[in-house]
């Protein structure tokens, strides 16, 4: 059962992990980062300011011991000028007690100074990295933009991107329909002219369907014989005919052949029959 928990807790980890990646713009995560490197240096900034005001406390604490020091100082030689030795051995004491704190105060002046001095170095070697950063961040963003730029470019000029997509895709189903629509039309109108269909809104029987083909064929044919004869009147005699008109001579049909051919019987017929006559009158003259 932890093995099943474990896969399905990193199967939704990947999961997530791609959305997120998917969701992230590195130009903003770059801006976020240098907000945040901002926010370091700002710190650094009050903790320097924070350091420097306790070191200028411990200058001023310094500066009012010493004050007192000197005027104790100064008590214990009017003291003694006055031959009151106990009241010079007070003032002196409280002087040297003063100088005990001051003593304190300057090692705390010197630690704090040292402090200081780490801090600002710090502060301006972040600041001067923050401005390196700076600098790569807006190169990167730039980077950043003109390639995404260029990659909707050559999307939208290769038809993948979503809206190019969906527009391409559309025009292919409005061709597809088209062609559909024209394949039916041409469809129906040569079942039309086969016959095989009937317009409602002109009715033809299929016996006139079939006359009117044959008066189109004659028509065709009474054209094309016009045109023959048209042309043959139009080259003189003796000339040799052109190669339209021998191409016109070559597509008639063989009909006056086949009808010397059927009339060679017949003269060969009647000529036989002449001489039959012929020769039964030379007979009758000489029996007579």
């Amino acid at each position: 059962m932890a093995g099943v928990l474990k896969r399905v807790s990193g199967i939704f980890q990947a999961k997530a992990n791609k959305m997120l990646d998917k969701a992230e713009d590195p130009r903003e995560t770059l801006d976020l980062s240098y907000e945040k490197q901002l926010d370091s240096l700002q710190k650094v900034r009050r903790s320097v300011a924070d350091v420097a005001t306790a070191r200028k406390r411990i200058e001023l604490q310094a500066a009012g011991l010493q004050k007192q020091a000197d005027k104790l100082q100064q008590q214990a030689k009017a003291a003694l000028a006055q031959d009151n030795e106990d009241l010079a051995r007070e003032a002196l004491s409280r002087r040297a007690a003063l100088a005990e704190q001051l003593n304190d105060l300057k090692t705390q002046h010197d630690q704090v100074a040292e402090q200081e001095d780490k801090l600002v170095a710090t502060s301006q070697h972040l600041q001067a990295q923050i401005e390196q950063f700076r600098t790569k961040k807006e190169t990167l963003k730039a980077s950043y933009t003109a390639a995404e730029a260029q990659t909707k470019v050559g999307e939208a000029v290769t038809g993948i991107s979503d809206s190019m997509g969906d527009a391409g895709a559309t025009m292919q189903r409005a061709q597809d329909k088209i062609a559909g629509m024209q394949a039916r039309a041409g469809a129906m109108d040569e079942l039309l002219a086969s016959g095989a269909l009937t317009d409602l809104t002109n009715p033809v029987d299929d016996i006139q369907t079939q006359l009117d083909r044959v008066s189109a064929t004659s028509q065709v044919d009474n054209e094309l014989a016009a045109l023959k004869a048209e042309i043959g009147a139009s080259q003189p005699s003796g000339e040799l005919p052109s190669a339209p008109a021998e191409a016109a001579e070559a597509a008639e049909p063989a009909e006056p052949a086949e009808e010397a051919e059927a009339a060679e019987p017949a003269e060969a017929a009647s000529n036989l029959s002449a001489s039959n006559v012929s020769g039964d009158q030379g007979g009758e003259g000489e029996n007579s």
